[in-house]
C-alpha cells in the first residue's frame, strides 16, 4: 500500500468497522472512523458511557479499558490498509503495551465521546507498533505504544 499519502476523511460507521475486526455485538467498541491514512487513523466512541459495555466490572470502566478501544483502533487500521491493497488483513493479537499511562482512573464518568488515535510508528502487516492517544475533548485519559503480532 505503499504511495497513499492522502487523508480519507469519508466517515466509516460501526457495521463497517465490525466487518474489519474480529470483534462483535457490544465487544465492537468503536462508533466510527472520522479519518485514517496510510500511518494513522482517528476513531470515535460513545460506549465508554454504555452500562452494557461488557469491560464494565461493578458498574464502572476503568481508565486500563483505554487500551482495548486504541487496539481496536489499529485493527481497524490495519483492516482498511490491507483492503485498500486488495487483500485480507491477516488475524492479529495484541502482544504488548509499553510506556502506557493512565493520566484518569475511569472512562464511564467521562461525559465526552472518546477520540482514539493510532499512528502506525512501524510493521507493514499485523506485525505493527502503534502510539496510542485516547482523549475526551481536549484532555488527554491515555496513552502508550501497543504491538499488534501476527496470528499463527
Amino acid at each position: 500500500m505503499k504511495g497513499l499519502k492522502t487523508v480519507n476523511d469519508i466517515p466509516i460507521n460501526k457495521a463497517e468497522i465490525r466487518t474489519l475486526i474480529p470483534h462483535s455485538g457490544l465487544m465492537c467498541l468503536l462508533d466510527r472512523v472520522n479519518e485514517w491514512d496510510d500511518r494513522s487513523i482517528v476513531c470515535i466512541s460513545n460506549t465508554h458511557r454504555d452500562p452494557a459495555n461488557p469491560l464494565r466490572h461493578d458498574g464502572r470502566l476503568s481508565a486500563v479499558h483505554a487500551l482495548e478501544y486504541a487496539a481496536q483502533a489499529a485493527a481497524v487500521h490495519g483492516g482498511l490498509r490491507a483492503r485498500a491493497a486488495g487483500v485480507t488483513a491477516s488475524p492479529g493479537y495484541l502482544a504488548a503495551l509499553r510506556d502506557a499511562r493512565l493520566h484518569v482512573m475511569r472512562l464511564d464518568d467521562v461525559a465526552s465521546p472518546l477520540q482514539i488515535c493510532a499512528y502506525r510508528l512501524f510493521g507493514e502487516t499485523a506485525n505493527t507498533v502503534y502510539e496510542c492517544r485516547v482523549s475526551a475533548g481536549d484532555i488527554l485519559l491515555v496513552d502508550g505504544r501497543i504491538t499488534i503480532m501476527l496470528r499463527v
